[in-house]
């Protein structure tokens, strides 16, 4: 069972940016974010592809993203981040890690991911 460490949250004014980190136990492939808002469906953000794929590195993003966050990821250390630019109000949510045991499933599904962090909140205000 792989465990997922979630850190970064926080509150920042729109405009403003944020950098979420999560760390895994042990090995995963894909690895990425996904949020969901009070009400709201759980949304995807971002995911990168192991290392150890032919599709190495290659990430996704969220449609709502269109160039404000940057998702990377350490393979070494078992790491991925989401660096978040131009916060809006409307990125307020609960933040999840989320990393895939194996290579199957759409990176952008999130019934594809095996193990979950407990989430952090980012809040941006207006």
């Amino acid at each position: 069972q792989v465990q997922l460490a979630e850190s970064g949250g926080g509150l920042v004014q729109a405009g403003g940016s944020l950098r979420l980190s999560c760390t895994a136990s042990g090995r995963t492939f894909g690895m990425g974010w996904f949020r969901q808002a009070p009400g709201k469906e759980r949304e995807f953000v971002a995911a990168v592809v192991a290392a150890v794929h032919w599709s190495s590195g290659r990430t996704y993003y969220g449609d709502f993203v269109k160039g404000r966050f940057i998702v990377s990821r350490d393979n070494a250390k078992n790491t991925v981040a989401l660096q978040m630019f131009s916060l809006k109000p409307e990125d307020t949510a609960v933040y999840y890690c989320a990393a895939k045991s194996g290579l199957a499933g759409e990176n952008s599904d999130y019934e594809s991911y095996d193990y979950w962090g407990q989430g952090t909140q980012v809040t941006v205000s207006s």
